[in-house]
């Protein structure tokens, strides 16, 4: 089988892409001064790229598959030449319109203005959409400074992308619009998906960090109950499907397995021990597979 091209995005896509490829099993290493790490997987073939042009390479088949924000897929205006395989849910974001806290939003928009702005296109149809005459300041990287409430400012409106909007109320800017919202998600080029064998793999991938991502969400949970009170605990189990339980030595009791959610877990110790489950474990899973 020809090897599958993947991408990788610098910077916090990669680090969060790497931690999921370690869950899996994949590992990676990457030289110093280069920009294709060596994996233990034969028949996986490994880029790293800018975040901004990886949706772009796998429209134009450079490359097979891809981990990219949605908000770049948008901008590149690629998203009907590319597959979602899934959401990561990892960095999300709101691209958002802000402008200093002291502007009244709608009467800067009966004037033309100007957009301080890494994503052209994006800024370009919210214009068109506003109905709205105006001109794009492209900026690379931080640009809240660009916008402010003074003659020389500038750009008059912040169109970027915000997890909290923490930055942008340190800068004395509010949110005004939200264009839309976008996380770190897996892209297949439509040539990959056409190609049986690569569009196996893509699937053996996903099922395998959607298992990694369903075992970062829970725990298991194992414990002790005594056999009159082994109903009355059951009922009160939260689970996936239903519990493992197998008899004690010398039949004294149960033992009783879950996996349940990290966020029950503060108001499930106390209940679990006040139904008469005793010497209870928690421990992580590593991948979870319905």
């Amino acid at each position: 089988m020809e090897k599958l091209r993947i991408l990788l995005a610098k910077g916090r896509i990669y680090e969060s892409v790497y931690e999921l490829l370690k869950d899996v099993g994949i590992s990676l290493h990457l030289p110093e001064r280069t920009y294709f790490p060596t994996t233990n997987q034969e028949d996986l073939a490994f880029q790293v790229v800018k975040p901004q042009i990886t949706s772009a390479l796998l429209a134009g088949e450079k490359a097979d598959v891809g981990f990219s924000g949605k908000d770049w897929v948008y901008e590149n205006g690629v998203q009907d030449q590319v597959e979602e395989i899934m959401d990561l849910g990892f960095d999300p974001v709101r691209i958002v319109a802000a402008i200093p806290e002291t502007v009244d939003f709608d009467k800067l928009l009966k004037n033309e203005v100007t957009i301080a702005t890494e994503y052209q296109n994006l800024s370009k149809k919210w214009l068109s959409d506003k109905k709205v005459k105006g001109q794009i300041f492209r900026t690379w990287g931080t640009s809240e400074g660009f916008v402010q409430d003074n003659p020389d400012a500038l750009a008059h409106i912040l169109i970027d992308n915000t997890a909290t909007g923490s930055s942008l109320r340190a800068n004395n800017l509010k949110i005004v619009d939200t264009l839309m919202e976008s996380s770190t998600r897996m892209y297949a080029s439509k040539a990959a998906m056409a190609d049986p064998q690569k569009k196996q793999k893509i699937l053996e991938l996903k099922m395998l960090f959607q298992a990694v991502l369903n075992a970062r969400s829970k725990v298991m949970l194992e414990m002790n109950v005594s056999k009159d009170k082994f109903d009355a605990l059951v009922k009160g189990l939260p689970s996936m499907k239903s519990p493992t339980v197998s008899p004690l030595f010398g039949d004294d009791g149960y033992a009783v397995k879950i996996a349940v959610k990290k966020s029950e877990v503060p108001t499930l110790l106390p209940k679990l021990q006040q139904l008469g489950a005793t010497d209870i474990l928690e421990y992580e899973l590593r991948k979870v597979m319905p």
